[in-house]
């Protein structure tokens, strides 16, 4: 666990980030205290956030082994928080070790930690963009030399456009990011989503994120999901909570739709 003293030029300790708190949900080492002090926060308004943020996780694990399954050789993950087990390329080299894997956050730590961690991996980089400019960060040349986007591609924005308040620009990213994408590519999402949760919940707990870097969190609904993904092929069980896709317990099968944790969606272009 880092103490203030250990951040890096240029990033202020006192600021909870958004990553950084998803590290600490998933038992990392790589938080300081106001990001912890935020996370514990949050937890006490909203009981369960540790447990989606690990279905969240288990979700992209699942979904990448399945993308990678079909043949997909590249993997753009953009917002991709603090590197912890079972990343992208570690899931995806082991079924294809030669796949391309780009990571894109705009958060200091995360180029510092992702970089250091990948110094030796050929085929794997982070790149500092940011998805408030869609086109910007696909043009962006280090993206564009290591994915072809004339191939199929898995695009994955995962517990990132709930940072985007409104919502016509949440939907501008994905429509950004679709027509980037060749037939064969993959779009895959996750959402923080309300449930039956109460308005007081709902402003309290989005509410912790006005201190963070992200500076608010939307959460949104399965009909948002669909509009994203209208027009591609919805991979089986469709849109549903994180822990129902695909899930390794018969109990969370069944999707509880009146639970407030996020939504998720695996979709290909046809």
């Amino acid at each position: 666990v880092m103490d203030d003293e250990q951040a890096p030029a240029g990033i202020d300790p006192t600021i909870p980030s958004v990553a950084r708190m998803y590290d600490y949900y998933l038992g990392g080492k790589d938080n300081f205290a106001a990001d912890r002090e935020a996370a514990e926060k949050l937890m006490s308004i909203v009981p369960g956030v540790r447990e989606t943020a690990r279905a969240n996780r288990a979700f992209l694990r699942k979904a990448v082994g399945e993308i990678a399954g079909q043949g997909v050789r590249q993997f753009l993950d953009i917002g991709s928080g603090l590197p912890t087990q079972e990343n992208v390329h570690q899931v995806a080299h082991r079924i294809t070790p030669e796949a391309r894997v780009v990571y894109v956050d705009n958060d200091p730590i995360v180029l510092a930690h992702g970089r250091a961690l990948l110094e030796d991996n050929p085929h794997t980089t982070v790149v500092q963009a940011d998805m408030r400019e869609p086109k910007a960060l696909l043009d962006h040349p280090d993206i564009r030399e290591r994915i072809d986007f004339d191939q199929p591609v898995a695009v994955i924005l995962l517990a990132m456009l709930h940072f985007i308040p409104d919502d016509d620009d949440a939907a501008a990213i994905v429509t950004a990011v679709r027509e980037k994408l060749a037939p064969g590519s993959y779009l895959v999402i996750s959402h923080g989503y309300a449930g039956n949760a109460s308005a007081d919940v709902i402003a309290r707990g989005t509410g912790i994120y006005r201190s963070t870097n992200a500076g608010s969190a939307t959460l949104r609904t399965p009909a948002h999901l669909a509009a994203y993904t209208e027009g591609l092929e919805v991979l089986d069980p469709g849109i549903v909570p994180v822990e129902s896709w695909r899930p390794e317990f018969e109990e969370d099968a069944v999707p509880d739709f009146t639970k407030h944790g996020a939504l998720c969606v695996v979709a290909r272009v046809p």
